[in-house]
């Protein structure tokens, strides 16, 4: 007896694959609810946010929300124009006009296409041959909505066929003032 006494006792092997398996069931149940958490997080494109873009259509309906369930609001009748993204929801983007009018569109309906629209307010604005801007090519109205092709620090390298030429950043509404790329 005294023996029995000084050993130390064994787990049964049952007990030991209950434990193990508990264990496994804990470990299977918090990977599922991971798993089902980052299925439901609503996909974004990842690009930074506000950004600008144009409309892919002449036919581009607006919702009061982000999906087909809300309500259409208006639709956009002019293909090109440049609106800003500031927010994403799943496939879809809250956009705002060049008026200040927003809503959202699904995705598949915007292009990454850079276009602007001519802003100024004090008259027509001058469009030049080279960026230097000695040689005026053509004044555009407010309104004209042109391709961008290039930003430098104060002007944009814009096209309107058959025009293209340089023109103030400051007169568009489409590129940041701070945006430089070609």
């Amino acid at each position: 007896m005294a023996r029995l006494l000084r050993q130390n006792p064994q787990p049964r092997p049952v007990q030991s694959l209950m434990k193990s398996l508990i264990l496994f069931l804990i470990l299977v149940m918090c990977i599922a609810v991971q798993g089902a958490a980052q299925a439901e997080a609503p996909e974004t494109s990842g690009l930074p946010l506000p950004r600008f873009a144009s409309l892919k259509s002449d036919n581009v309906y607006v919702r009061a929300g982000p999906s087909m369930d809300y309500p259409i609001r208006w639709v956009y009748k002019r293909e090109g124009l440049p609106v800003e993204i500031t927010q994403e929801f799943d496939a879809w983007r809250k956009i705002v006009d060049p008026e200040g009018e927003g809503g959202w569109v699904h995705k598949i309906l915007l292009s990454s296409g850079r276009r602007a629209k001519v802003s100024a307010t004090d008259g027509p604005v001058t469009v030049y041959r080279e960026a230097e801007m000695v040689h005026p090519l053509v004044k555009f109205e407010q309104g004209v909505v042109v391709d961008v092709d290039e930003c430098r620090k104060l002007f944009c390298h814009v096209t309107f066929p058959p025009y293209s030429g340089w023109i103030e950043k400051k007169s568009l509404w489409g590129v940041y003032g701070s945006e430089i790329f070609n």
